[in-house]
Formats: C-alpha cells, sequence, structure tokens
C-alpha cells in the first residue's frame, strides 16, 4: 500500500514528508498508457502534489500543480486532495527521448526547460491561491524546491524518483519533502544538505526496500525526529455522471441544443481516469429542459 509520512524535528526548526507511491504513479500510467518517460514525469507530479495536498490544514481543500515546458510531453496536471489522494494526466503520453548516462530516463528534455510550473491552492474559500514560476530545469523535483523558494519564502529540499522496470510497468516511486522553518541556521543547513548527498537516489532507496519513514531517517540522521502522521495515499478519481451533466448543463440551451442536431448524444472522457460517458438525444433533452427552470 502506498504511503505518505509527515515528521517533525523535536531538535531543529525543520519539518519533512515523504512518500511511497509504486501503486499510484502505476495505475497512472495504466489509465494513460504511459511511455517510460511519461510515466517518470507524471509520476514525480503526483508525488508532489499529493505531499503538498497532505500538508493542507483545510479538510475541504485542494492542491492543483500543473507544468507547461516546451518539451513533447506537452502540459501535465495532478491534482491532490487534502488526504494527500491524487490524480493526474499528460498531455501527449505516448512519447519518447534520448536517455541520460547509465540509461536514465531524461524527463528534463521530456518536459522543457522553458516554460513554468503553476500551484493552485483552493482553500475552499472564494478565490484559490495561485503562485507560479519559470521552470528550472523540467525535472520536477527541482521545479518544486524553486517554487517554494521563490513563491513561499520556504527553503526546500525536493527529490521525486519512480523507476520503470523492463516491461515498462512502474518498478518503484517515492520522493521527499525537507523544508527549514525560520532560525535554521548554518549548522542545520549543513546537517541537511550532508543527509541529502548520503541517501542518494530514492528510487533506488525504495526498490531496495526502505519505507518512508526509513527515507527521512536516512536524510535527517542528524535530528530526532517525531512522526506526526502516516496516512495511505492512492490514485483517485472523483467524476461522476452527476458531476458530468452539472458541466454539460453549464454550457447552455443553445450548446445543447447543437449537440443534439448536429452530433444527436455526446461521449464525454474523464482526463484523468479516462472513464467514458455517453448521453443520448434523449438524454441531452432532458438536461437541457432542466437548464431551462
Amino acid at each position: 500500500m502506498d504511503q505518505l509520512i509527515r515528521v517533525i524535528a523535536k531538535d531543529a526548526p525543520v519539518k519533512a514528508m515523504a512518500i511511497s507511491a509504486r501503486d499510484t504513479v502505476e495505475r497512472a500510467r495504466a489509465i494513460h498508457d504511459c511511455w517510460p518517460v511519461a510515466s517518470a514525469a507524471l509520476g514525480r507530479l503526483l508525488m508532489a502534489a499529493s505531499m503538498m495536498g497532505a500538508a493542507m490544514k483545510n479538510e475541504n481543500g485542494a492542491v492543483t500543480l500543473r507544468v507547461r515546458g516546451d518539451g513533447p510531453l506537452g502540459s501535465l496536471t495532478a491534482v491532490s486532495d487534502s488526504q494527500g489522494n491524487v490524480r493526474g494526466y499528460v498531455q501527449n503520453p505516448a512519447v519518447d527521448v534520448p536517455r541520460k548516462a547509465k540509461g536514465k530516463l531524461d524527463v528534463g528534455t521530456a518536459v522543457g526547460a522553458d516554460g513554468d510550473l503553476t500551484v493552485i491552492r483552493d482553500l475552499g474559500l472564494k478565490e484559490p491561491y495561485v503562485g507560479s514560476v519559470q521552470l528550472v530545469g523540467g525535472e520536477i523535483a527541482e521545479d518544486i524546491a524553486a517554487y517554494f523558494v521563490e513563491s513561499e519564502q520556504v527553503p526546500t529540499a525536493c527529490a521525486l524518483g519512480v523507476l520503470i522496470a523492463p516491461d515498462q510497468t512502474v518498478q518503484a516511486a517515492g520522493g521527499y519533502l525537507i523544508q527549514l522553518l525560520p532560525g535554521a541556521d548554518e549548522g542545520v543547513v549543513s546537517a541537511v544538505e550532508q543527509g541529502v548527498a548520503r541517501l542518494g537516489a530514492v528510487s533506488a532507496r525504495l526498490d531496495g526496500g526502505m519505507n518512508p519513514l526509513e527515507l527521512l531517517q536516512e536524510a535527517l540522521g542528524a535530528f530526532e525526529l517525531e512522526v506526526l502522521e502516516t496516512a495511505p495515499v492512492e490514485y483517485r478519481c472523483y467524476c461522476s455522471e452527476e458531476r458530468v451533466s452539472r458541466a454539460l448543463i453549464s454550457m447552455g440551451r443553445d450548446e445543447l441544443t447543437s449537440l443534439i442536431e448536429e452530433q444527436g448524444g455526446a461521449e464525454l472522457t474523464c482526463q484523468f481516469c479516462d472513464k467514458v460517458y455517453r448521453y443520448s438525444a434523449g438524454d441531452l433533452r432532458r438536461l437541457r429542459d432542466s437548464a431551462a427552470t
């Protein structure tokens, strides 16, 4: 089962989160029929969204991460609820680019370095908070870290990794967010940097059997950690026939009439889970009538 954990250091101004998400990323890969580099890119964004969503204090809140680079993958979107359950999609999942050294997937090239990362925090208020930063390199983790530094002034170390098996399924996936709170001195910064270097690649560590707590214990071994929360997370889509019907009604009477006359019905596919909703001409007439009331 995929798992997310939140901790704080008892003896230093440091908080952190870590996630293992093989099943979540594999579900996304299967739904969207992603090729390896698309699986890695979307998986990284999903895990970042999950950790950021779980950190929200509002139970009904949501976090949306949107990456638009100039690479062949096009745009990527991930949405998390406040429990860390996520859904997402990539515009062009059937993409391949040359591998980097040692056969590593080149997510940065596939995403593209020229573009932006947008973070939308829906806190249940009238207007969501929207922040945007230029992409650093398109590798996702460094872009997330840059967002926290530039938009929220929180020094952040972020690592996100997806290991793809020879059969192109997801073999391991996980990551962490380590953040320095006000009052962190050079000694704390140095200890975090050394711990992160010691931990190395998170996907390899998870593939070797580490769990999220062990990732943080290795990276933050210089501190005494207190576990705040451990929770299961999953790929979860909230689409339903009711929601799709409401969306059709919101189009208005004229648009619904056009669909009836020109197409004799409608077929809509959820961009997050690929579920297809089919409406006959009669169904659309009933929706049109309800739109008039």
